[in-house]
């Protein structure tokens, strides 16, 4: 398994041009690709920004000595490359299994192209086999809790130990099995409109190229 991801990370680097600014996925996928990199600017003198995801990858890319600025830095991302938990025949995701999906969505909706890289484990028919990871402001998170429950979600909190997961940016995340989602567009506008929801993890209709390795090698998906 490790192999594949290892496969696709460096597939998607090969999209990656001197002079780009480019997003940084957060996962053990896209430290693949951010390695990739890392190689490149060392060794062929690759010359880029890097945007990161999330506080991992932004210490993965400073050990690489890839130049980094943030977000607000950048008038836009010319490409993102990051990993995804479940892709469906749509090419919709859920992401955020690394608890990152927030500072993910944000790279990615100002970015100019977007790919996934995922091995072909992570392809569904329907999403629903991989939990929607619901970021969340801790005060009210326990209604929130409640509310889902009601709705029949079967939410569960994000732990890290004994304790609630704290995201990067000061959040909790509440995961939602839901064992069949029909209609991701619908789940996604009803979660938009959830006050106390800051951000969720499913990513729709954001990709058009999705690079997936297999048994049989790496095949480029694309809408």
């Amino acid at each position: 398994m490790e192999n594949l991801k290892k496969l696709v990370g460096i597939k998607a680097a090969e999209y990656v041009k001197s002079g780009m600014t480019v997003g940084l996925g957060t996962g053990s996928t896209a430290a693949f690709f951010v390695d990739e990199l890392g190689r490149r600017v060392r060794e062929e003198g690759l010359d880029i920004i890097g945007v990161t995801t999330s506080n991992v990858t932004s210490q993965q890319a400073a050990s690489l000595n890839i130049p980094l600025k943030s977000i607000d830095e950048v008038d836009s991302v010319d490409l993102t490359v990051d990993g995804a938990d479940e892709i469906d025949a749509a090419l919709n995701g859920i992401k955020g299994g690394g608890a990152a999906l927030l500072m993910e969505k944000i790279v990615a909706t100002y970015s100019k192209d977007y790919i996934w890289i995922v091995d072909e484990s992570k392809l569904s028919e329907t999403l629903g086999s991989f939990k929607v990871p619901v970021e969340v402001i801790p005060y009210g998170s326990e209604q929130l809790f409640r509310k889902f429950e009601a709705a029949g979600y079967a939410p569960a909190w994000r732990m890290k130990g004994d304790k609630k997961l704290i995201t990067d940016m000061q959040h909790y995340i509440i995961d939602l099995h839901i064992e069949k989602i029909v209609e991701p567009e619908k789940l996604a506008k009803e979660l938009d409109l959830t006050v106390g929801v800051v951000e969720h993890g499913l990513f729709n209709g954001m990709v058009k190229k999705v690079i997936v390795a297999g048994q049989t090698g790496v095949r480029l998906i694309e809408k």
